[in-house]
Protein backbone atom coordinates (compact mmCIF):
# COMPACT_ATOMS: atom_id res chain seq x y z
CA UNK A 1 0.00 0.00 0.00
CA UNK A 2 1.64 3.40 -1.16
CA UNK A 3 2.20 5.68 1.59
CA UNK A 4 0.14 9.22 1.66
CA UNK A 5 1.89 12.21 0.64
CA UNK A 6 3.78 14.26 3.70
CA UNK A 7 1.84 17.77 4.63
CA UNK A 8 3.89 20.10 3.15
CA UNK A 9 4.82 23.38 4.90
CA UNK A 10 2.45 26.14 5.14
CA UNK A 11 4.80 28.82 3.78
CA UNK A 12 7.98 27.33 2.20
CA UNK A 13 5.78 25.27 0.85
CA UNK A 14 7.76 22.08 1.05
CA UNK A 15 7.57 18.33 1.32
CA UNK A 16 9.49 17.50 4.82
CA UNK A 17 10.57 14.42 3.19
CA UNK A 18 12.91 15.95 0.64
CA UNK A 19 14.47 18.21 3.20
CA UNK A 20 17.57 17.21 4.18
CA UNK A 21 19.18 17.85 7.76
CA UNK A 22 21.47 20.08 7.34
CA UNK A 23 20.66 23.23 5.39
CA UNK A 24 22.19 26.88 4.28
CA UNK A 25 20.17 29.53 4.52
CA UNK A 26 20.65 32.78 2.89
CA UNK A 27 18.96 35.98 2.39
CA UNK A 28 18.59 36.77 -1.31
CA UNK A 29 16.65 34.67 -3.75
CA UNK A 30 18.90 35.06 -6.36
CA UNK A 31 21.67 34.06 -3.72
CA UNK A 32 20.24 30.30 -3.71
CA UNK A 33 20.61 29.98 -7.30
CA UNK A 34 24.29 31.13 -6.88
CA UNK A 35 24.77 28.11 -3.91
CA UNK A 36 23.44 25.42 -6.96
CA UNK A 37 26.31 26.41 -9.46
CA UNK A 38 28.38 25.09 -6.71
CA UNK A 39 25.79 21.60 -6.20
CA UNK A 40 26.12 18.51 -7.42
CA UNK A 41 22.52 17.77 -9.30
CA UNK A 42 20.67 20.81 -7.76
CA UNK A 43 16.71 20.65 -7.71
CA UNK A 44 13.60 23.32 -6.65
CA UNK A 45 11.94 22.01 -3.77
CA UNK A 46 9.93 25.30 -3.52
CA UNK A 47 9.31 29.10 -4.48
CA UNK A 48 6.84 30.90 -2.66
CA UNK A 49 6.84 34.81 -1.89
CA UNK A 50 10.89 35.47 -0.86
CA UNK A 51 10.99 32.14 -0.24
CA UNK A 52 13.27 29.61 -2.78
CA UNK A 53 14.18 26.56 -1.49
CA UNK A 54 16.28 24.24 -3.38
CA UNK A 55 18.51 20.60 -2.91
CA UNK A 56 21.21 19.22 -3.94
CA UNK A 57 24.71 17.42 -2.67
CA UNK A 58 27.88 19.10 -1.81
CA UNK A 59 31.12 16.71 -1.66
CA UNK A 60 29.12 13.96 -1.67
CA UNK A 61 26.55 15.42 0.99
CA UNK A 62 23.33 16.45 1.01
CA UNK A 63 22.46 20.21 1.47
CA UNK A 64 18.90 21.77 1.05
CA UNK A 65 19.21 25.72 0.56
CA UNK A 66 16.98 28.12 1.59
CA UNK A 67 16.59 31.94 1.26
CA UNK A 68 14.88 33.69 3.91
CA UNK A 69 14.19 37.53 2.88
CA UNK A 70 15.29 40.74 4.81
CA UNK A 71 14.15 41.09 8.19
CA UNK A 72 13.79 38.77 11.40
CA UNK A 73 9.72 37.95 11.50
CA UNK A 74 9.94 36.72 7.61
CA UNK A 75 13.66 34.57 8.18
CA UNK A 76 11.93 33.21 11.51
CA UNK A 77 9.07 31.54 9.49
CA UNK A 78 11.57 29.81 7.26
CA UNK A 79 13.72 28.58 9.82
CA UNK A 80 11.30 27.35 12.20
CA UNK A 81 9.50 25.59 8.79
CA UNK A 82 12.95 23.93 8.20
CA UNK A 83 13.34 23.15 11.39
CA UNK A 84 10.09 21.22 11.91
CA UNK A 85 10.84 19.43 8.32
CA UNK A 86 13.86 17.76 10.08
CA UNK A 87 16.89 20.22 9.67
CA UNK A 88 19.45 19.61 12.36
CA UNK A 89 21.91 22.00 11.06
CA UNK A 90 22.02 24.91 9.92
CA UNK A 91 24.55 27.50 8.51
CA UNK A 92 23.47 31.69 7.73
CA UNK A 93 25.67 33.03 5.11
CA UNK A 94 24.85 36.40 4.31
CA UNK A 95 26.21 40.47 4.95
CA UNK A 96 26.74 42.84 7.66
CA UNK A 97 28.01 46.45 8.34
CA UNK A 98 31.13 46.55 10.56
CA UNK A 99 31.24 48.06 13.43
CA UNK A 100 34.46 48.20 14.38
CA UNK A 101 37.16 49.91 12.39
CA UNK A 102 39.29 47.06 11.46
CA UNK A 103 36.27 44.77 9.81
CA UNK A 104 36.46 46.54 6.65
CA UNK A 105 34.68 45.59 2.67
CA UNK A 106 35.56 42.32 1.41
CA UNK A 107 36.38 41.09 5.29
CA UNK A 108 34.50 37.89 6.86
CA UNK A 109 32.46 37.82 10.21
CA UNK A 110 31.84 34.48 11.81
CA UNK A 111 29.43 34.75 14.65
CA UNK A 112 29.68 33.48 18.61
CA UNK A 113 26.95 35.18 19.18
CA UNK A 114 23.92 37.62 18.35
CA UNK A 115 22.93 40.36 20.00
CA UNK A 116 19.16 40.49 20.47
CA UNK A 117 18.30 43.90 19.47
CA UNK A 118 15.77 42.25 16.60
CA UNK A 119 12.21 43.11 18.15
CA UNK A 120 11.10 39.54 17.46
CA UNK A 121 12.84 36.78 19.71
CA UNK A 122 11.45 38.16 22.95
CA UNK A 123 8.48 36.56 21.65
CA UNK A 124 9.65 33.35 21.45
CA UNK A 125 11.69 33.65 24.86
CA UNK A 126 12.47 36.20 27.82
CA UNK A 127 15.56 38.40 26.57
CA UNK A 128 18.11 37.00 29.47
CA UNK A 129 18.09 34.19 27.22
CA UNK A 130 21.23 34.32 25.28
CA UNK A 131 21.55 33.87 20.84
CA UNK A 132 25.02 31.56 20.90
CA UNK A 133 26.14 29.92 18.26
CA UNK A 134 27.06 25.92 17.87
CA UNK A 135 30.63 26.25 19.10
CA UNK A 136 31.65 23.27 17.38
CA UNK A 137 30.13 24.42 13.85
CA UNK A 138 31.72 28.16 14.89
CA UNK A 139 35.14 26.47 14.90
CA UNK A 140 34.44 24.97 11.62
CA UNK A 141 33.24 28.22 9.84
CA UNK A 142 36.78 29.80 11.13
CA UNK A 143 39.08 26.85 10.03
CA UNK A 144 37.61 26.98 6.96
CA UNK A 145 37.77 30.79 6.33
CA UNK A 146 41.45 30.54 7.73
CA UNK A 147 42.19 28.49 4.53
CA UNK A 148 41.19 31.76 2.21
CA UNK A 149 43.19 34.93 1.35
CA UNK A 150 40.67 36.81 2.83
CA UNK A 151 40.81 38.73 6.26
CA UNK A 152 38.19 36.64 8.67
CA UNK A 153 37.17 38.24 12.51
CA UNK A 154 35.51 35.77 15.06
CA UNK A 155 33.33 37.66 17.46
CA UNK A 156 29.89 38.57 18.70
CA UNK A 157 27.29 40.32 16.41
CA UNK A 158 24.59 42.41 16.55
CA UNK A 159 21.07 41.65 15.08
CA UNK A 160 18.93 44.28 14.37
CA UNK A 161 15.10 45.03 13.24
CA UNK A 162 15.80 48.17 10.94
CA UNK A 163 18.19 49.02 8.22
CA UNK A 164 17.50 52.75 7.71
CA UNK A 165 18.07 54.97 10.95
CA UNK A 166 15.26 56.62 12.08
CA UNK A 167 14.85 60.38 11.30
CA UNK A 168 14.03 61.69 14.68
CA UNK A 169 16.03 59.48 16.96
CA UNK A 170 19.42 61.14 18.30
CA UNK A 171 21.63 58.09 18.40
CA UNK A 172 21.51 54.62 16.31
CA UNK A 173 20.97 52.04 18.42
CA UNK A 174 24.26 49.84 17.18
CA UNK A 175 26.46 52.72 18.55
CA UNK A 176 26.29 51.42 22.17
CA UNK A 177 26.83 47.90 20.85
CA UNK A 178 29.83 49.04 19.08
CA UNK A 179 31.71 51.05 22.23
CA UNK A 180 30.88 47.07 23.93
CA UNK A 181 32.88 45.70 20.87
CA UNK A 182 30.16 43.83 18.87
CA UNK A 183 32.28 43.16 15.14
CA UNK A 184 29.51 43.68 13.00
CA UNK A 185 25.60 44.56 12.71
CA UNK A 186 23.07 41.70 10.69
CA UNK A 187 19.13 41.52 10.40
CA UNK A 188 18.41 37.88 10.63
CA UNK A 189 21.08 35.75 12.99
CA UNK A 190 19.17 36.20 16.42
CA UNK A 191 15.88 34.69 15.18
CA UNK A 192 17.92 31.38 13.69
CA UNK A 193 19.99 31.00 16.76
CA UNK A 194 17.03 30.86 18.95
CA UNK A 195 14.85 29.41 17.00
CA UNK A 196 17.21 26.12 16.59
CA UNK A 197 18.28 26.21 20.16
CA UNK A 198 14.67 26.20 20.81
CA UNK A 199 14.15 23.00 18.80
CA UNK A 200 17.53 21.30 19.96
CA UNK A 201 19.20 22.09 16.50
CA UNK A 202 22.69 23.73 15.63
CA UNK A 203 23.51 26.98 13.98
CA UNK A 204 26.18 28.96 12.99
CA UNK A 205 26.96 32.23 10.70
CA UNK A 206 29.55 33.54 8.42
CA UNK A 207 28.81 37.10 6.88
CA UNK A 208 30.43 38.94 4.18
CA UNK A 209 31.51 42.79 5.06
CA UNK A 210 29.69 45.24 2.28
CA UNK A 211 30.31 48.09 4.43
CA UNK A 212 31.04 49.74 7.60
CA UNK A 213 28.87 51.41 9.95
CA UNK A 214 31.28 54.29 11.19
CA UNK A 215 32.26 55.87 8.26
CA UNK A 216 29.21 55.15 6.10
CA UNK A 217 26.78 58.14 5.56
CA UNK A 218 24.58 58.63 7.97
CA UNK A 219 20.99 58.44 5.40
CA UNK A 220 23.01 54.84 4.23
CA UNK A 221 22.67 56.97 0.95
CA UNK A 222 25.97 55.76 -0.06
CA UNK A 223 25.66 51.85 0.74
CA UNK A 224 26.39 50.03 -2.45
CA UNK A 225 26.99 45.87 -1.82
CA UNK A 226 27.58 45.32 -5.29
CA UNK A 227 31.28 46.64 -5.53
CA UNK A 228 34.24 43.67 -7.04
CA UNK A 229 35.06 43.19 -3.56
CA UNK A 230 32.27 42.49 -1.82
CA UNK A 231 31.34 40.22 -4.24
CA UNK A 232 34.08 38.49 -4.61
CA UNK A 233 33.65 37.75 -0.50
CA UNK A 234 30.51 36.31 -0.91
CA UNK A 235 31.72 34.15 -3.26
CA UNK A 236 34.14 33.18 -0.85
CA UNK A 237 31.51 32.72 2.18
CA UNK A 238 29.81 30.69 0.22
CA UNK A 239 32.03 27.94 0.18
CA UNK A 240 32.93 28.31 3.22
CA UNK A 241 29.68 28.04 4.77
CA UNK A 242 29.40 24.84 2.32
CA UNK A 243 32.38 23.07 3.44
CA UNK A 244 31.59 24.28 7.23
CA UNK A 245 28.18 22.90 6.85
CA UNK A 246 28.92 19.62 5.51
CA UNK A 247 32.73 18.93 7.04
CA UNK A 248 31.07 16.14 9.78
CA UNK A 249 29.83 14.24 7.34
CA UNK A 250 32.98 13.91 4.47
Amino acid sequence: MSQPPSARTGILGLDPAAVDDRALVVGDPDRVAEVAELLEDPTELGRSREYVTIHGTYQGVAVTVASHGVGVSGAAICFEELVRAGVRRFVRAGTCGGLQTEVLDGDLVIATAAIRDDGFTDRLIPPAWPAVADPALTLQLWRHAATTELRSHVGVVHTTANFHPSPVTDEPGWRIFHRAGALATEMELAALLVVAQLHGATAGAIFAVDGNLLTAATDMGDYDPDRAIVRRAKAVMLEVALDALTADAR
